[in-house]
C-alpha cells in the first residue's frame, strides 16, 4: 500500500479568525450555521404547513435546541466514548472546545428540549420534530465538514485514489470518512426530507424517515471511519457507532409504520 495520498489533505487552520485571546474556530461557526438554518427552514415549513408558530416561537425554539443539544453530546461523549481520565479531572467535562461531542448524545438532548418546546406553544411534539429534522441534516453536513477541517474523526487505512494523510494519523492514506458522513447524513438526507416537506406528511414520517436513514448511512460509514482509540472495536467488528446506531434504525422504521398507519392529514 503507498505511503503517499492520492489526493492532498487540503490543511486549513481551525480557527478561523484570531484577536488577542478571542478565537473564532470553524467548528463553532459549523454550530452557529446550523442552528440558523435549521431555524429558517422550520420558518419556511411552518408557512407551508400552517402550523401557526410566530417568528418568536421559533427563537425559543432554538434556544431550547441549543441547550439540548449542547448539553446531550458533550454528555453523550463523555458517558459512551470518555476515558477514565474524565473521572479523574471532572472540570473536563466542560472544556467542549477540547472536542468530543457525539451525535447520539445531542439527539437524547433535543428530543427532550422538543418536547418542552412543543408543550410550550401546545403543538404536537412529533410534528415540531418534523419540522426541526428538515433543517437538523444540514446542521450535521457543517458539523462534518467541520470534523474535516480539524482534520478529525478521519477514516481507516485505504489505499482508494482518493484517500489523503490526515496530520496526527500516521502516515498512511485513509478514507476521507467525515465527507461521506457529510454528504450523506447532510446533503442525501436533507434532499430526501426536504421532497417530503413539500406538502405536509403524517405526524412522524419525516423524523422516522431522518432518525431511520441516519442510523443506515452511520451504521455504514462506520465500516470507513477509524474506531475510537479509547475505545476500539465494541461487539466483534462493530464500533460504538454501530452500536448506537442500530436502534436508530428500529426506531426510525416504527415511526414511520406509525404515521402510514394514520393516514394523509388534511389540508
Amino acid at each position: 500500500m503507498s505511503t503517499i495520498a492520492a489526493i492532498p489533505y487540503p490543511t486549513i487552520d481551525p480557527v478561523l479568525v484570531s484577536i488577542g485571546p478571542f478565537e473564532v474556530r470553524w467548528y463553532g461557526l459549523a454550530y452557529v450555521a446550523g442552528f440558523v438554518v435549521a431555524a429558517l427552514i422550520m420558518r419556511s415549513i411552518n408557512r407551508r404547513w400552517g402550523v401557526g408558530l410566530t417568528d418568536d416561537d421559533l427563537v425559543l425554539a432554538v434556544l431550547y435546541a441549543v441547550i439540548g443539544l449542547m448539553v446531550g453530546a458533550r454528555l453523550g461523549y463523555v458517558i459512551a466514548y470518555g476515558s477514565g481520565d474524565y473521572a479523574e479531572d471532572p472540570l473536563a467535562i466542560f472544556r467542549i472546545w477540547d472536542g468530543g461531542m457525539s451525535f447520539h448524545g445531542g439527539f437524547i438532548g433535543l428530543v427532550l428540549a422538543g418536547v418542552l418546546f412543543a408543550r410550550r406553544v401546545r403543538v404536537p411534539f412529533l410534528r415540531v420534530a418534523d419540522m426541526a429534522a428538515v433543517g437538523a441534516t444540514l446542521g450535521l453536513f457543517f458539523g462534518r465538514m467541520a470534523n474535516f477541517i480539524n482534520g478529525e474523526l478521519w477514516g481507516r487505512v485505504t489505499d482508494v485514489p482518493w484517500a489523503m494523510v490526515f496530520p496526527g494519523a500516521g502516515p498512511l492514506p485513509r478514507h476521507p470518512s467525515q465527507l461521506y458522513e457529510a454528504v450523506l447524513e447532510g446533503l442525501v438526507l436533507f434532499g430526501v426530507l426536504w421532497w417530503l416537506s413539500r406538502r405536509r406528511q403524517p405526524d412522524g414520517l419525516i423524523t422516522g424517515a431522518f432518525i431511520g436513514l441516519y442510523g443506515v448511512f452511520r451504521f455504514v460509514v462506520e465500516f470507513f471511519r477509524e474506531p475510537d482509540a479509547q475505545l476500539g472495536y465494541v461487539l466483534g467488528p462493530f464500533t460504538m457507532g454501530q452500536i448506537l446506531s442500530a436502534p436508530l434504525v428500529l426506531v426510525g422504521a416504527w415511526l414511520v409504520w406509525r404515521a402510514l398507519r394514520a393516514g394523509r392529514p388534511e389540508g
